[in-house]
C-alpha cells in the first residue's frame, strides 16, 4: 500500500483509491493520475482497500476487476456510500476485454471499464468523465504532466524539452510514461510487452526495441551519451529523471 506520508495535499484535487496487485501498473496509474487532477492512493488487497475508504473517502476507486478482492470491495464502496449518502464512481480494469466480462463489471456496479493494456490518456480521460457525472465539477480537460525536466500534454501527446516541442505517437507516450513511472528503475522487455501490447506479444519480439529508437530519435537521446531512456544491457530500460539541456539543438533526428 502507498505510504501515506508521502501523499501530497489533496486540496483541489479528486481522491482515487486503486486496487491493483501488479507494482508496474500501479506506478503507471498513479503517474497518469497523480499531477493534480487526482491524488492516488493504492491497495493490493480488501484490507488495505477498506482501510484507506474508511479513513480517507475517496471520489473515485480504480478497480482491477481480475482481482480476486474486486467483486468484495465494490460491494463495500456501496455500502459505504448508502453510509454517507455519497457517491464513489468505480473505473474497472480488466485483461478480458469480451462482451459478457464488461457486463458483468456493469451489473456489479462499475461505472466504466477499461481493457488492459490501456493508453494514459484513455485512463485519465476515463477518469475525468466519471468523477465529473458524480460530482457536477469541471476539471482541467488539458493537463500538463512533468517528467523532470520534460513537460507532456497527454491530450495533444505534445513532448516539451528544451524549449523544443516534440509529437509522439500513442505507443511512444506510453512507453515514456511506463519509463517514466519507475523512478529510474528498470523496465524489462517482458514488462514493458506485457504493459504496453498485452500477453498476445511473444516475448521475443523486437517490438519495444523499434519504438525505443524511435523515441530516443524524437527525444535526441543517444546511445552512448543518454539522455532520456538508459539501456541497461540484458535487462531493458531506464528513465533517467533528470538531464540537461546542453547541446540540444532543438530539432529531432
Amino acid at each position: 500500500m502507498t505510504d501515506s506520508s508521502q501523499i501530497p495535499p489533496d486540496v483541489g484535487a479528486h481522491r482515487a483509491l486503486l486496487l491493483h496487485d501488479r507494482k508496474l501498473i500501479v506506478d503507471l496509474i498513479e503517474l497518469t493520475l497523480n499531477h493534480g487532477l487526482f491524488v492516488v492512493r493504492a491497495a493490493s488487497n480488501l484490507a488495505e482497500a477498506e482501510a484507506i475508504l474508511g479513513e480517507w473517502h475517496p471520489h473515485m476507486a480504480v478497480v482491477d476487476m481480475d482481482h480476486d478482492d474486486s467483486t468484495a470491495l465494490l460491494a463495500r464502496v456501496r455500502a459505504d456510500n448508502a453510509l454517507r449518502r455519497g457517491v464513489t464512481p468505480i473505473l474497472g480494469l480488466t485483461r478480458r476485454g469480451d462482451l459478457q466480462t464488461k457486463l458483468k463489471a456493469f451489473d456489479l456496479g462499475v461505472d466504466d471499464i477499461l481493457t488492459v493494456p490501456f493508453s494514459p490518456e484513455e485512463l485519465l480521460a476515463r477518469s475525468i468523465v466519471i468523477t465529473r457525472r458524480a460530482t457536477g465539477g469541471n476539471p482541467q480537460i488539458v493537463p500538463v504532466i512533468k517528467l523532470g525536466e520534460i513537460e507532456v500534454d497527454i491530450v495533444h501527446r505534445q513532448v516539451s524539452a528544451g524549449g523544443s516541442v516534440i509529437h509522439l505517437s500513442g505507443i511512444e507516450q506510453s512507453l515514456l510514461y511506463l519509463l517514466a513511472s519507475r523512478g529510474g528503475q528498470v523496465v524489462t522487455r517482458e514488462e514493458a510487452l506485457d504493459a504496453i501490447w498485452g500477453t498476445d506479444f511473444v516475448t521475443e519480439s523486437n517490438l519495444v526495441d523499434r519504438h525505443i529508437r524511435s523515441l530516443r530519435i524524437k527525444l535526441q537521446n543517444g546511445y552512448r551519451n543518454p539522455r532520456f531512456i538508459a539501456t541497461v544491457p540484458g535487462k531493458g530500460y531506464r528513465f533517467i529523471p533528470t538531464f540537461s539541456n546542453q547541446g540540444w539543438s532543438g530539432g529531432q533526428d
